[in-house]
């Protein structure tokens, strides 16, 4: 029996429907599954499904680097591209979309701000509530968010990135954040927070939970978006200003529900933190933070910028860089990532 015959190609009688390249289709996943567990798969056989590309999860040939006569690249084969790669990438572009949504948001509430008062009343006097409104002031966004949450009944659901809980913005947000949280568990509400892994460390964030009484769980992830907060996944806040002082309040029932959904598959992908802690095991030397490092240091970005998505300074990212090297005994910053690629830490989950 021949490979293809044992090997059938996608039924032709079946077109590809399109698509979001970031949700691969079953039948998708299907020959990506067949090709790492084959070391790679020809073209022929995924013509029909442009998404397996164009997801990311295959990609020509390479050669390797480290033979003397590498042999040429098959044009007629694509290999797989590691699945922790392939899931980095993946939640990497879903990300950026929501950060590029949020920026589009604020742009179309700034332009139509001005048009609902057109004729001496806004949307709101009219007796409905805006899609998207931009609330200006911590004392008015916490407000808005205390006034969502003395409703809801359900979940809330927060994004949480390195907040400085120390300063006297933070304290006083914490303060008011306290009761409104326990209101809602006292009545029968659940709440989700992803939080940066730097975070794992703070006395004051597994403290917080401890004064918390109900169904409240934590998670950390290397990284995650800006501040988030989903309540009952009929209204979302997120900050529209680099400063926190201006936010946006999200009650479009579409945008909400993708807010949510993404939260939902960071919150999957993530590490409990409470009720129940799970350290991170290092493999082979490497521990997660330098694994998460080197995912950023195979896709050229800078040691500034590695500290700044991670939630650490620059020195401690630098640092945590030289000791990958030493591990990997590289001599210099080319070597290392190839050494990054060669050694497969990237292939195992964290």
């Amino acid at each position: 029996m021949t490979e293809a015959a044992a090997h059938p190609a996608p039924d032709s009688h079946h077109p590809h429907n399109p698509h979001d390249p970031l949700d691969p289709c079953p039948r998708a996943v299907e020959l990506y599954e067949r090709a790492l567990r084959e070391g790679g798969i020809g073209r022929q056989d995924v013509s029909s499904l442009p998404c397996l590309i164009e997801s990311g999860l295959l990609e020509p040939a390479r050669q390797d680097p480290a033979r003397q006569d590498p042999a040429p690249e098959d044009p007629a084969r694509l290999t797989p591209v590691p699945p922790a790669l392939a899931l980095h990438r993946l939640l990497r572009a879903t990300t950026d979309r929501v950060l590029d949504q949020r920026r589009h948001s604020a742009r179309l509430a700034e332009a139509f701000a001005p048009l609902t008062r057109i004729g001496g009343r806004s949307v709101t006097e009219a007796g409905r509530s805006p899609a998207i409104r931009v609330v200006s002031g911590t004392g008015r966004i916490n407000e808005a968010i205390t006034g969502a949450m003395a409703g809801a009944v359900s979940e809330l659901l927060c994004v949480q990135p390195n907040l400085h809980y120390n300063d006297s913005r933070g304290a006083a947000a914490q303060a008011v954040a306290m009761d409104r949280d326990q209101a809602l568990l006292d009545r029968g509400g659940r709440i989700r927070t992803l939080y940066q892994h730097t975070q794992r460390q703070m006395p004051l964030v597994l403290a917080r939970y401890e004064q918390l009484s109900g169904d409240a769980e934590a998670r950390s992830l290397d990284e995650v978006t800006d501040r988030l907060i989903v309540v009952d996944r009929d209204v979302a806040f997120l900050p529209a200003g680099a400063d926190g002082t201006v936010a946006l309040e999200v009650r479009h029932p579409a945008l909400v529900e993708f807010l949510a959904a993404t939260f939902d598959r960071l919150w999957w992908q993530a590490t409990p933190l409470y009720p129940q802690t799970v350290h991170r095991p290092s493999l082979n030397g490497v521990t997660p933070r330098q694994r998460a490092i080197a995912g950023l240091l195979v896709e050229g970005h800078t040691d500034a910028v590695i500290a700044d998505r991670l939630g650490m300074n620059i020195r401690t990212a630098r640092v945590h860089i030289a000791k990958l090297a030493a591990t990997l005994g590289s001599e210099s910053r080319a070597q290392l990532g190839y050494l990054i690629g060669r050694s497969g830490i990237l292939d195992r989950e964290a």
